[in-house]
């Protein structure tokens, strides 16, 4: 992704699902060091302004909870806190105006209901200022994809 974003500086392009953080497969059980590494790809990525990342699509990647052992579904307090370290650093590094929240449905019906889902983002915005909210939520997305 950084290769292809340097590469063609002109292109727009939107990272799918916080760029698709495995947990899973090859990366079981080295969630520190894949955290680590991601991290450092993601520093370097954010230094191309043509980038931007959607936030959101985590469930199916196992990053984060796996959620298919509990007895019963996570709240959104749960899922924030599981979620919380693979979006923040996103906001932190590219900044509320190259993120936006995504929802994945029907994808994310698997483990959480759409409502839990977006209280689970609430809650990792909290602390975010009413413009940073506003990019995360509507106004990125408006200018990536043109949307009046």
């Amino acid at each position: 992704m950084i290769a292809l974003a340097r590469a063609v500086p002109q292109a727009t392009i939107v990272m799918c699902h916080v760029g698709g953080v495995l947990g899973y497969g090859a990366y079981t059980g080295k969630k520190d060091e894949v955290h680590a590494a991601r991290r450092a790809n993601m520093a370097e990525l954010a230094t191309c302004p043509n980038v931007s990342v959607k936030l959101g699509g985590m469930l199916n990647r196992g990053a984060a909870l796996n959620f298919r052992e509990l007895a019963e579904p996570p709240n959104s307090a749960a899922w924030a806190a599981a979620w919380r370290p693979y979006v923040e650093p996103c906001i932190e590094l590219f900044g509320a105006g190259r993120c936006n929240f995504e929802s994945n449905f029907p994808v994310d019906k698997m483990g959480t209901g759409y409502a839990t889902l977006w209280n689970a983002f609430k809650r990792i915005t909290a602390g975010c200022s009413p413009t940073e909210k506003l990019g995360l939520y509507s106004g990125t997305a408006r200018r990536l994809y043109r949307l009046d």
